[in-house]
This record gives C-alpha cells, sequence and structure tokens, in this order.
C-alpha cells in the first residue's frame, strides 16, 4: 500500500552542473553528487537531479527518448509579493518565463517558469491553502481546493 506522500522527484537533466548550480542559485543546497546523482534536500522530500541518459537506462528503457513539460511541479506561497519574488529569482537563475504571475481563474495568483532542461515549475499562491512557516502545505483534507475544483471527503 502507499503511503501518503511523496518522498522523492527525480528530473532527467543534460548536464549535471548546470542543473545543480540552477537550484543552487533558488537557494537548495544538494549533496555532493553520488553515483551521477545529486540530492536536494527539500522539507520532508529530496529533489533528485540524475543524467537524462543515465536516468532511461536505470528505468529500464535504455533507448527511450526522456521528455519534460508534460508535467508541472508546484511551490506554493502565502502571499502574492512572495509569488513575484520566487518568479524573479527563477529566471535571474537562468530559468525561461511561460507566464508571468496572475490572478487565475479560480482565486488564487499563480505563474509558470522552466528550468534549464525544460521541466516546468507553477509558482502560486492559492487563498484556499495554508503555508506553514517551513514551506509546506498545511492541508485541510475536509476541504481542499486545487485549480478550482473542491471536494469534500
Amino acid at each position: 500500500m502507499f503511503a501518503k506522500s511523496i518522498t522523492a522527484v527525480t528530473l532527467g537533466v543534460a548536464d549535471l552542473a548546470r542543473s545543480r548550480a540552477f537550484y543552487a542559485r533558488l537557494g537548495w543546497q544538494a549533496d555532493e553528487a553520488q553515483g551521477g546523482v545529486v540530492f536536494i534536500h527539500l522539507a520532508g522530500q529530496m529533489l533528485c537531479l540524475f543524467g537524462i541518459e543515465d536516468l532511461a537506462k536505470d528505468q529500464g528503457r535504455e533507448r527511450a527518448r526522456l521528455g519534460t513539460g508534460a508535467m508541472t511541479l508546484a511551490r506554493n506561497f502565502a502571499t502574492e509579493a512572495e509569488v513575484d519574488a520566487a518568479y524573479a529569482l527563477a529566471l535571474e537563475a537562468g530559468g525561461t518565463a511561460l507566464k508571468r504571475p496572475e490572478k487565475v481563474f479560480w482565486g488564487g495568483y499563480s505563474g509558470y517558469f522552466a528550468d534549464p532542461d525544460g521541466h516546468v515549475w507553477e509558482l502560486a499562491m492559492n487563498p484556499f491553502w495554508e503555508i506553514g512557516e517551513d514551506g509546506t502545505l498545511q492541508i485541510d483534507v475536509s476541504a481542499t481546493v486545487c485549480g478550482g475544483a473542491s471536494s469534500t471527503s
């Protein structure tokens, strides 16, 4: 049975040093690369950077061409000003602007950028979510709102 958590997200990257430097400019410090993987410690999770060809091989899909952009990673903030500051930092660090932060139809505020390998990140403020001091999402599972769709359990 799966626990209700994700412990690690691994991104296939073309250049480990470049990607490590990009995420360091965002303020995320990484461990030394171990076996061709860079580990970035986040609040209760790990972001891993893995050479894209080595990642395909590790998955048992040596000849697969792994792509990017078909999913979005997200970082939520407590205020619109924090979103704007993080977006500016991402672009200064070498990210590519996709959509400047703006008010969105579901009542929040969000924008998108891509990292140097094209992995898409959303930076958002969701007025229905509480963000803890450590940056983690404080979830009230009785009333979850995500992208404008609400559900109760």
